[in-house]
């Protein structure tokens, strides 16, 4: 059904300023609120907070958000499994990933259920991977010399397992026990208290730093192919910034009309998944072509999508982990102090996130005991990664709060309904469109 709203002469998006009025100085005052209505429409989101798309079309949006989170949330495990001792077993390294993607899922449906209650996505936190990898660099927990070639490394061997599940067992309980912090702090109110000092001063700093620490490991990654990357940085900005207002007619069916076809903005809408697909699509057509090279000592052969094919034929189809699944946790007193310092870094960025989210969703700004809820789900969300063993922790997704700006998710569709009314306490001449959104 159609969903019929109301509004006042400055927000309808209709407003043809040359039928306001014909007297010069009031059409020059109208020309500029024109523009500025053209501006706020250009920045308001279609689906707010509150609004439900239609399920096919919340598919892809989820897949959007998946990818947008993905290269981030995969990224953790690969960078941990060094410190464990991973480097040579991809099967043990796509068991890891599996479970912090399934921990994330669990931790986002926990957050915009009961937390905060915003549509914000939870995934693994890089603020835990710097006193994770420095609890690992410890003398005690380095690596044995034998772990670094590929040549003696059984992965099937009671030794080998024992070496990575011994340090895993050690970062699950060091997480779990910091994570109480987080727990206390929002559930008891004490982060509502902390508001006073908490803002753009120490948030950006906070956030710069936990990316500056991270920069060698991005860049070794993105570096891998540096075309493909910068490709798809390039689609995402033509899609998102340039693209955005060509519509697609798309064939449609309903009661009313029958089959037809309506415009779909699907630049606007699924700018990053484009993106991603196009630059994979590509990648995939280079690797039947043995475009890109097949010996993993040159250049480019990263960007090949058949480098890990052995990983997927090995893994299980369906695979639930399970908390407890790599043994009983341990704790290092060491680990924990330095993982409350990530968690408290953690804390901050996620304040940020949650007015940021609420902003670009069209949702009020989040009071204190939403706040409060929120840090605490976030807490019971480190709680469970540290359970399930994902050598990390959870924590609220600034790429995905971006995401909701970029693609802003405008209206497909809109039907003008003939009648105008009068707008009481507008200047005469003032006349207000009712519209219909087809949803």
């Amino acid at each position: 059904m159609a969903q019929v709203k109301g509004c006042n002469g400055l927000d309808n998006p209709a407003f043809d300023i040359n039928e306001v009025n014909d007297q010069p100085r009031e059409r020059i005052s109208n020309l500029s609120v024109g523009v500025s209505i053209k501006e706020d429409n250009r920045n308001k989101p279609t689906y707010r907070v509150t609004d439900v798309p239609p399920w096919y079309l919340c598919i892809f949006l989820a897949i959007q958000h998946y990818l947008t989170a993905f290269g981030g949330i995969i990224a953790i495990p690969l960078i941990v499994s060094e410190g464990l001792c991973l480097q040579h077993d991809s099967l043990t390294q796509s068991q890891l990933i599996n479970t912090i993607f399934f921990v994330s899922g669990l931790c986002t449906i926990l957050q915009v259920t009961f937390g905060v209650r915003l549509p914000i996505i939870q995934g693994g936190t890089f603020s835990l991977v710097t006193p994770v990898m420095a609890l690992l660099s410890m003398p005690e927990w380095k690596c044995p010399a034998w772990t670094q070639n590929a040549t003696l490394v059984n992965t099937s061997s009671p030794e080998f397992i024992e070496v990575w599940q011994t340090r895993m067992r050690t970062l699950q309980g060091s997480i779990m026990v910091a994570s109480l912090l987080q727990i206390i702090v929002g559930f008891s109110g004490l982060i509502g208290l902390l508001m006073r000092f908490i803002g753009p001063l120490t948030i950006a700093p906070t956030i710069s730093l936990i990316g500056l620490s991270l920069y060698d490991s991005a860049g070794e990654k993105t570096g891998s192919h540096w075309g493909i990357s910068a490709m798809t940085t390039v689609l995402i900005i033509l899609f998102s910034q340039y693209l955005r207002s060509v519509p697609i007619p798309v064939p449609v069916y309903n009661r009313r009309k029958k089959l037809h076809t309506t415009k779909f903005y699907i630049f606007q809408i699924m700018p990053i998944l484009l993106g991603i697909a196009v630059s994979w699509l590509l990648c995939y057509i280079l690797t039947i072509y043995d475009v890109l090279p097949s010996d993993p000592a040159q250049y480019g052969y990263l960007a090949r999508t058949d480098v890990k094919g052995n990983v997927i034929n090995e893994a299980s189809w369906f695979r639930v982990p399970y908390p407890g699944q790599w043994g009983i946790p341990t704790v290092s007193l060491a680990g924990v102090f330095g993982i409350m310092a990530g968690i408290i870094c953690s804390m901050a960025e996620s304040v940020g996130d949650y007015y940021a989210c609420a902003k670009l969703s069209g949702a009020p700004p989040p009071p204190k005991h939403a706040i409060n809820r929120g840090i605490g789900v976030e807490g019971l969300g480190c709680l469970l990664a540290g359970a399930f063993g994902t050598g990390n922790g959870t924590t609220s997704y600034s790429e995905n709060v971006a995401a909701l700006g970029i693609t802003k998710v405008r209206c497909i569709q809109f039907s003008k309904v003939k009648r105008k009314v009068p707008v009481e306490n507008e200047p005469s001449g003032l006349l207000c469109d009712r519209w219909a959104v087809e949803l």
